[in-house]
């Protein structure tokens, strides 16, 4: 084969690959390796995973990244599992131990204290994570040895529940909203119980509208002939609406939201004012926007 040999053309393929993150996989490594694997000019994904953690990453492909912020906004569940009497920096495994205690908390203990972590409640964040403190990564101010304090924020958290307790570990399940950190709760659940906890396994079990049941492996990626099997493990664009109303328009107004402008919506059901959602054509996304005052606004136009 001659060195000179162009590389293969990038597709501009688009749809969502459900993956289930492996352990001790960056999000950003799953994102390459599923790229790589079908060959997609463009790809993201919605909504970080620790590297720790396993579980629901959703890869966009092509013009599904432009659907990438009605799915990170959707609920999530996590299923964790707390490891009692050790509290670390980084609040799972990869940290340094930095208390410790002898208090094991009983299961009634538990359940009394977990209704406290439901609803609208003020969390602070782990010192090891994303968020920006004075442009820099908290995570990399925490590794150079700085002390970081981040500020508390409103969270949502919709349901905790029981799945096991035993004297060492609890593994629990959250339903929660955007920007909710497991391992602080964890962290302050086991502080509420007047003792130390930290995250020693988090699986990532639902985001939006995807779940595990939609869930495809890398090995299972791997196996499938490149082309058309490979390709049939792709869901539609449209599976990251579906929790977002949809509009079907006709040949008319989808032309002209094509070219990005509005339309006036017509007949007895349609909306006179909406807040979100994405309007189609002949089953395919068109785009996504709001309605106001009867006429669809488009915000994100897809080309499909």
């Amino acid at each position: 084969m001659s060195l000179n040999q162009p590389k293969s053309k990038k597709r501009a393929i688009s749809g969502w690959v459900v993956l289930n993150k492996p352990y001790d996989f960056t999000s950003t490594q799953a994102v390459g390796k599923v790229r790589w694997l079908l060959n997609a000019a463009k790809a993201g994904h919605a909504g970080t995973l620790d590297p720790l953690a396993t579980g629901i990453l959703p890869i966009a492909l092509g013009e599904a990244t432009k659907a990438v912020p009605q799915v990170q906004d959707g609920i999530k569940i996590y299923r964790f599992t707390i490891g009692w009497g050790k509290a670390t920096s980084t609040d799972d495994t990869e940290g340094e131990v930095i208390a410790t205690s002898d208090v094991r908390p009983e299961q009634a203990a538990l359940e009394a204290v977990l209704p406290r972590f439901i609803g609208t409640i003020l969390q602070r964040p782990p010192a090891f994570s994303a968020i920006k403190v004075d442009g820099e990564r908290a995570y990399d101010l925490a590794r150079a040895g700085e002390k970081v304090e981040l500020a508390e924020r409103p969270i949502d958290i919709d349901a905790i529940e029981l799945v096991s307790h035993g004297p060492e570990e609890t593994v629990l399940e959250v339903t929660c909203g955007k920007g909710t950190y497991v391992r602080a709760l964890a962290r302050d659940i086991a502080e509420a119980l007047g003792t130390v906890g930290h995250v020693t396994k988090l699986h990532r079990a639902a985001v939006g509208p995807f779940t595990d049941e939609d869930a495809v492996s890398i090995e299972e990626l791997e196996a499938a002939e490149a082309g058309d099997a490979r390709d049939g493990l792709l869901l539609p664009v449209s599976a990251g609406l579906e929790y977002i109303a949809e509009i079907r328009l006709d040949a008319g107004q989808a032309k002209a939201v094509g070219h990005g402008n509005p339309v006036l919506l017509t007949g007895a059901n349609a909306p006179v004012s909406m807040d979100e959602c994405w309007v189609s054509f002949k089953g395919k996304v068109l785009a996504t926007g709001h309605v106001e005052f009867g006429q669809f606004k488009p915000g994100r136009v897809f080309n499909l």
